[in-house]
């Protein structure tokens, strides 16, 4: 099924709230103050670190706000995502899809407005048919709506949104669904899954099936959670409707978990509508809160070792075998192979590189590998190579200015993901920017040559060596290495 297959261009209508007022307050102040005082209570019992995704409730706040804060709690309020995903179950609408709402430009809220990510949507409506565009799957839902507030409360920068509600039940539909939102489900973006649990039994009877569905999601197996919320409905509970009405996107979240590494659940707080003064214990709807947390030590491949040291002869031997490498380019004899008496174990190691060339104190060439794909002498010798004779700027280096050139080298530690430029240190720290295909990166030794500021040395970063643009690092991917640098 397919429907409202393409967004305007302009993406310029925004989205107003459906249920201010009723779910939550309508007046700024009030809000903020609310979820501020609901955050405040819960961070007393949680630790925030970088959490990947949460399932949390979408009831009224007075039902179910303090549950849905114990899951936004957990989140580091200055951890820096690129995309919030927010998946959903339909209340208002019957379709055997996922409906994308790439149409609004912005959602508001009481509390200001949140841009919509539309390029990520009009991909996802892309990517496959399940995806679809349903206005009124949209517009009166509260799903998705009530979990924004607590998100502009909690992060200090609040990120573009993808709204996702998700109309199957249907697993294979379910499955091609997760599979396009696969590439997204890292550290960079955060997962928002929706859903109430047990609706209707009474107190008692949720307690049990609540935490029958609670185990199922904390072993993270697709398969268990299935198989429970068969034994809850088979149990003939009286008034048991649904064990969890986000049923479709909890088993979204467990699948594109199965394809994740490092990732770990972590129930957070139960409590059901009989506990709210404002609720009746004879039928009662459950509210959880769950975080897929990123263990410390399961963090990203690029996370940066121990600083890479070399002696003061291993760095002599590679200055030489730079030297030597462009030499015998000029000779036409090939290249050498080092005495393997000097290689020792840390010039053997995989290591990027990168070999600067100066002629009477100015650049004359500059090329290098960010990353190890090979031994490190082996780097150095093809960067050396490469600096004199490939870089654009340059023409091919002489054998005459070869006596007079300067070497340096740069030996790089391995890559490190950073989300905040507060994580970048100026003058230790090198940086590669990455979008899409463009990507640029500037020596930890440029801030010390320049004396730019951080935000001089991203703009031009981004400008003169990605092609981004001089803000173009605000919305790429960036990533910081260390350098031990020497010369002749």
């Amino acid at each position: 099924m397919h429907t409202h297959l393409s967004f305007s261009q302009e993406h310029t209508e925004r989205r107003m709230p459906a249920v201010a007022g009723r779910f939550y307050p309508s007046e700024p102040d009030t809000l903020r103050a609310e979820v501020a005082k609901l955050l405040a209570e819960a961070s007393k019992d949680e630790k925030s670190s970088r959490v990947q995704a949460v399932i949390v409730p979408h009831a009224g706040y007075v039902f179910s706000g303090r549950v849905a804060a114990r899951a936004f709690a957990r989140i580091a309020p200055e951890t820096s995502y690129r995309h919030v995903f927010l998946l959903g179950p339909s209340h208002h609408a019957a379709f055997d899809g996922a409906s994308v709402d790439g149409a609004c430009g912005s959602y508001v809220t009481p509390l200001g407005e949140i841009r919509v990510a539309g390029d990520i949507c009009t991909q996802l409506l892309k990517s496959d048919e399940v995806f679809c565009y349903l206005p009124k799957a949209h517009e009166k839902e509260h799903c998705l709506e009530v979990e924004l507030p607590f998100l502009q409360e909690r992060l200090h920068d609040m990120p573009s949104i993808v709204p996702v509600v998700v109309g199957t039940q249907d697993i294979e539909k379910l499955r091609r669904v997760a599979e396009a939102l696969q590439p997204y489900f890292t550290a960079e973006n955060l997962f928002v899954i929706s859903s109430d649990f047990s609706h209707y039994p009474d107190y008692d009877d949720a307690l049990s099936v609540d935490k029958a569905t609670e185990d199922a999601i904390l072993s993270a197996s697709l398969h268990q959670f299935l198989k429970t919320l068969e034994t809850n409905a088979g149990r003939q509970i009286p008034h048991l409707l649904t064990s969890a009405c986000g049923q479709a996107p909890i088993a979204v979240l467990l699948m594109l978990i199965q394809h994740s590494s490092g990732l770990h659940m972590e129930h957070l707080a139960y409590s059901n509508s009989g506990d709210s003064p404002y609720g009746g214990r004879d039928q009662v709807v459950g509210y959880h809160a769950f975080a897929a947390v990123r263990e410390a030590e399961a963090e990203p491949s690029y996370r940066s070792d121990t600083p890479f040291v070399l002696t003061p002869e291993e760095k002599r031997t590679l200055l030489q075998i730079a030297r030597r490498s462009i030499s015998r380019s000029f000779t036409g004899r090939g290249q050498s192979v080092p005495d393997s008496s000097l290689l020792t174990d840390s010039l053997r190691k995989d290591c990027g590189a990168f070999v600067t060339l100066h002629l009477h104190g100015k650049l004359r060439g500059c090329i290098g590998s960010l990353t190890g794909r090979q031994p490190l002498h082996v780097t150095v010798a093809g960067m050396a190579r490469a600096a004199a004779f490939e870089d654009p700027r340059f023409c091919p280096l002489t054998e005459e200015e070869l006596e007079e050139v300067q070497i340096e080298i740069s030996v790089l530690s391995p890559l490190r993901r950073i989300y905040s430029i507060r994580e970048f240190e100026l003058g230790r720290h090198g940086i590669l920017i990455v979008k899409g295909t463009r990507r640029g990166t500037f020596l930890p030794q440029v801030a010390e040559e320049t004396h730019w500021t951080k935000e001089e040395f991203l703009g031009h970063c981004a400008r003169d060596k990605a092609g981004l643009g001089w803000e173009g690092w605000k919305d790429a991917e960036l990533y910081v290495y260390e350098a031990e640098v020497f010369h002749e």
